[in-house]
């Protein structure tokens, strides 16, 4: 079913899903409309025409003050070019974001930086860890839009060399400090109890990463691919391996940071205690 206007999730927050090339499971980048009339549109993610049309048909609604990139990656600043053109508003990024898309960035956004619209204002809060100038939104009463820090459909890839776990941990780490409302991601519906999302998320990336060393300690010297079959054997089919070898490769990074494993090479090893 094609949708035809923004769906309305708290008084100044809606959102517009739109189709766009993101990893499976999730088909759509949910596109954030903050404030009630004059708006942010954050992350407008589609390439494809007819999406394109349908959200500017959307936001002819609105009068667009500003389009605010989350991150870089494409599944996210597809259509970023087209809402300007049609709509006259500039284009708003994180710094390290602006080096990385292929169009002018007219506002650069840093850490703390505020962000107004007509039902109130939001904060920007840089999360690296996913995407080196990934920035989330966040508003006490509305919530934190959360990017690609989480999901509500699917899992969050950390691909080195700008995947890092340490930076990622951190930043989740923060956002959970916040103790925000709900979290408005980018893919997949809004999630409501965030505190136990963000925590959830940081277990479980502790635990993969105590699988991965439980596995390298038992197989001996591995390849991030030769480990993957021990760890996620029973998670995903195998089309999917090499997608998780990128994520096995960002954990072992990030032991070899804290002194537990050492790569020669494309191999690594787990190192005994000391």
């Amino acid at each position: 079913m094609t949708i035809l206007e923004a769906e309305p999730i708290v008084d100044g927050v809606r959102v517009v899903p739109v189709r766009s090339p993101t990893l499976p499971p999730a088909t759509h980048t949910n596109v954030w409309l903050l404030g009630d009339h004059h708006i942010i549109v954050v992350d407008p993610a589609s390439p494809y025409p007819d999406e394109q049309e349908r959200l500017d048909n959307i936001l002819e609604n609105y009068m667009v003050e500003m389009i605010f990139l989350t991150h870089h990656h494409v599944d996210h600043i597809s259509g970023a070019e087209d809402v300007r053109k049609r709509c006259g508003a500039r284009i708003a990024a994180h710094p390290l974001t602006a080096e990385r898309v292929g169009f002018t960035v007219d506002e650069l956004v840093n850490d703390g930086d505020i962000l107004g619209t007509d039902a109130g204002a939001w904060r920007a809060i840089h999360t690296p860890g996913h995407a080196v100038g990934h920035l989330c939104l966040y508003n006490p009463g509305m919530g934190l839009v959360a990017g690609d820090m989480v999901a509500g459909l699917g899992t969050i890839l950390l691909d080195p060399p700008e995947g890092n776990l340490g930076l990622y941990l951190n930043s989740l780490s923060q956002l959970r400090d916040l103790n925000p409302s709900r979290l408005l991601p980018a893919h997949g519906p809004l999630i409501e109890n965030a505190s136990a999302c963000l925590t959830h998320y940081i277990n479980h990336r502790h635990t993969r990463t105590e699988q991965i060393f439980h596995a390298l300690q038992t197989i001996g010297p591995s390849t991030p691919e030769a480990l993957v079959g021990a760890v996620y054997k029973d998670e995903i089919p195998p089309a999917f391996y090499p997608i998780a070898a990128r994520q096995t490769l960002c954990h072992l990074e990030w032991l070899e940071t804290q002194n537990r494993v050492e790569r020669v090479g494309t191999t690594f090893a787990a190192l005994a205690p000391h």
